[in-house]
């Protein structure tokens, strides 16, 4: 598909997708997350693709959605960019593949939204994540739904309250990103794990990222049901037995592409 709104390569499995609109801040449009709806549900269907990172170009990873965008539409249009929105972190859910997030300056409402809805993070020392919408009068209502699931609701209600950013260090600390590193090291740390991720079964990342996800809001017994029933299932694959039989014979699998 041609792209407006986003850059993408390839590096070997790994795909990489970087929000274009610099002179915005990365701003999410309704045409941005059209765009990147689209993108993710074609690269689900990638087999050469085994997992994706998403980065902002410019100063900053994104600063959330297009405020003029929604000073300058009436109600119906902004609603219909809150459902465009959700289309995304949908498509990011319900990809086969793990999705990084590469963060770089800030990140902040909807942007930080895009940060907790992405299966893994990365960031830089200097980024700062943050839901200041109660500065202007709109509580970010829908950057907390992820944002509550990655951090303790104390500290969620912190950000949402108060509309303060918070550091890396802190980010790390509650949970939201999973690793910080030096500026100058941020593109090799992600592709690294990304490519880490990438060597191994993609049949059983898919099968493990929908489970985990199904099954983290049941009650304990229900989820370990839930997780004996695919477990059960995902040890009859190929790539299963060749894995068992690989540390068996002490070599390395040779995983289905």
């Amino acid at each position: 598909m041609e792209l407006e709104n986003l850059l993408y390569e390839q590096k070997g499995k790994v795909g990489i997708i970087s929000l274009n609109r610099p002179e915005k801040r990365n701003a999410l449009s309704t045409g941005l997350l059209m765009e990147l709806t689209s993108f993710f549900n074609e690269l689900a269907l990638n087999k050469k693709v085994n997992v994706v990172i998403i980065k902002g170009l410019g100063k900053i990873f994104s600063a959330g959605h297009d405020l003029k965008e929604i000073y300058e539409s009436d109600p119906q249009e902004v609603l219909k960019l809150f459902q465009t929105c959700y289309k995304t972190m949908q498509a990011i859910r319900e990809i086969p593949k793990p999705v990084i997030a590469q963060v770089h300056g800030v990140a902040t409402a909807a942007g930080c939204q895009l940060v907790a809805a992405c299966d893994l993070a990365v960031a830089s020392e200097d980024a700062l994540f943050g839901t200041p919408g109660v500065k202007i009068g709109i509580f970010c209502t829908t950057p907390a739904v992820f944002l509550s699931r990655n951090v303790g609701r104390k500290k969620a209600m912190e950000m949402l309250l108060t509309g303060e950013f918070i550091s890396a260090g802190e980010a790390l600390l509650h949970g939201l990103v999973n690793k910080v590193v030096p500026m100058e090291n941020l593109d090799s740390e992600t592709l690294s794990m990304a490519e880490k991720i990438a060597g191994l079964s993609a049949s059983a990342i898919a099968v493990g990222k929908r489970a985990f996800y199904q099954q983290i809001n049941m009650e304990d017994f229900q989820a370990l049901n839930y997780a004996s029933e695919v477990i059960s299932l995902n040890s009859t694959t190929r790539d299963a037995r060749e894995g068992i039989g690989a540390f068996l014979e002490k070599r390395e699998p040779e995983w289905r592409d």
